[in-house]
């Protein structure tokens, strides 16, 4: 197996084989939350007109995400996992509009063999759905703030997933630490942005704490949704 890591949204277009878009803060861990309060579907969209008409048509019944950081006008929810934690969104169907996230899956999707979604939260069984799945080549995307400057957390979950496909132990605690030291986790909690929960931080990284990757499939409608995949009991007991 290749593994290649790149970053941002030069990275997610025209890559090949399974693709790994890495988004910690906060896409990917607002749909590992929302896949496991058990949505009925969840979709994506960068257009944020586009999730509204979706909502307006009956599509879908809720819309969450940001623009900036912030809920756009008329959305839902924002994105953010510990108010996603609290809302009542168990058999309703869900679009998630962000800016680097969604971006990055729908660059990548055109071009990938397979498309996954990441973040420290599915961390380990990514990469055991991925080791099961023997592709030939792995692209991991760090994305990082919308997608046009890097940031620690993206890519440091980015390498943490590289090592466990290519079977190397990794002291999450350590990388952790180091992402909490960042400056993109100092926003969390600031009086001056109220938009980052400090609570989001602590799910973001909370490490494994979800036993499913998040496969994202198109549709026959060209809709990319969010799928819920857990790594098969031989694959865990690698």
């Amino acid at each position: 197996m290749i593994v290649r890591l790149a970053s941002g949204l030069a990275g997610a277009t025209g890559v090949r084989g399974d693709v790994v878009i890495i988004d910690v803060f906060r896409a990917m861990t607002s749909a590992a939350v929302l896949l496991d309060r058990g949505v009925e579907r969840l979709c994506w969209t960068v257009d944020v007109a586009e999730a509204l008409r979706w909502r307006a048509e009956g599509r879908v019944d809720l819309c969450a995400g940001e623009v900036d950081g912030w809920p756009p006008l008329g959305f839902d929810h924002g994105n953010s996992p510990a108010e996603l934690l609290r809302a009542p969104v168990a058999g309703r169907r869900v679009v998630l509009s962000t800016r680097a996230g969604t971006a990055g899956l729908a660059l990548a999707a055109p071009s990938a063999r397979r498309l996954w979604g990441a973040g420290f939260v599915t961390l380990e069984a990514t990469a055991r759905c991925l080791r099961a799945a023997t592709p030939d080549e792995v692209t991991i995307v760090a994305m990082g703030w919308a997608g046009v400057r890097r940031t620690d957390e993206d890519e440091l979950c980015a390498a943490a997933l590289a090592d466990r496909l290519q079977g190397r132990p990794v002291d999450l605690a350590q990388v952790v630490g180091r992402v909490r030291a960042s400056p993109e986790a100092r926003k969390f909690g600031d009086p001056a942005k109220p938009w980052f929960a400090a609570e989001d931080l602590e799910v973001a990284l909370d490490a494994n704490r979800y036993a499913f990757a998040i496969a994202v499939r198109r549709g026959p409608d060209g809709v990319l949704t969010a799928l819920a995949v857990r790594p098969s009991p031989e694959d865990d007991a690698r």
